[in-house]
């Protein structure tokens, strides 16, 4: 696995991405009870913007950047724009927080959070980034297969019923790594059905994800729908032109937050012809 997100670290996807992260942590810590999240491909939790990797694709210009200059509105947005300012206030003016960070920031300190990392460099640069935080287990193991080692989450007699499990795969097998993601969540349902459920996709050609969007449908969760924001017409198989997550269980109204917040997205980082949409594929009846 050559993938390494610190080339794209704060770009158009990790915006949305983060944004419906913080809303979904902020819909689980809205309860008392302790809530679990498992991050199956963690990275190394935290990014330098003025790093040779950053720097040399440029894609948080395009991302945080923008969207720190264009300042919408929205509650969502807002929300997440200012947990990039308190990671930057704690560890420098271009840092820029992966979802391990994001979930450190927006859980509390009777939840708990595990980080998954398949490479030793990326692993071990995690574990460094949270060694101070008891709530975080790094695991520097494939994600796929933690699914089955670590759910249901229990922590001695204690078993926990809420949380959320964030799949964000690096798509190096391409299309090949739909069928392995699909895999992955109905086996997560399987073990622990009540959970949300959040896997990331990129968006080059819409009209190749057909198949993924009709086994997305099948999956047996009790609801679901898919985000997607498109910074740029769905015309081109050479470049990332967007990408979606796909929500299984989401929380109450988490649809009512995240639609208009994607219609302010599309307004502040896209380019002619950008769109958005928020579609249910199975609501709870």
């Amino acid at each position: 696995m050559n993938y390494r997100h610190a080339f794209h670290a704060g770009n158009h996807a990790d915006v949305l991405k983060h944004v419906a992260l913080l809303a979904i942590c902020d819909a689980l810590t809205a309860k008392p009870a302790p809530a679990f999240a498992l991050d199956t491909h963690a990275g190394r939790g935290m990014y330098a913007l003025d790093g040779n990797s950053a720097m040399r694709t440029g894609e948080a210009e395009g991302g945080i950047a923008r969207l720190f200059a264009e300042a919408p509105k929205h509650p969502a947005i807002t929300r997440y724009l200012a947990a990039i300012k308190a990671c930057r206030a704690a560890h420098g003016g271009a840092s820029y927080p992966g979802s391990p960070w994001l979930l450190a920031h927006a859980l509390r300190e009777h939840d708990r959070i595990a980080a998954c990392e398949l490479q030793p460099e990326e692993a071990g640069q995690l574990q460094a980034n949270f060694a101070g935080d008891p709530r975080i287990a790094v695991h520097a193991r494939d994600g796929y297969a933690a699914i089955k080692a670590l759910l249901p989450p229990k922590f001695g007699a204690t078993k926990i019923n809420r949380g959320l499990v964030l799949v964000d795969p690096p798509y190096e097998a391409q299309l090949e790594e739909f069928d392995t993601a699909i895999g992955a969540l109905r086996e997560a349902l399987a073990r622990w059905p009540q959970a949300t459920y959040v896997l990331w996709y990129p968006i080059k050609l819409r009209r190749s994800l057909q198949p993924f969007y009709r086994r997305a449908e099948a999956i047996p969760a009790k609801s679901s729908f898919v985000a997607e924001l498109l910074v740029r017409p769905d015309d081109s198989p050479l470049r990332m032109n967007g990408s979606g997550l796909l929500v299984l269980n989401p929380p109450w109204q988490l649809d009512q937050t995240l639609g208009p917040a994607l219609k302010q997205l599309t307004t502040a980082l896209g380019e002619a012809g950008a769109s958005s949409r928020l579609d249910w594929l199975k609501s709870e009846s």
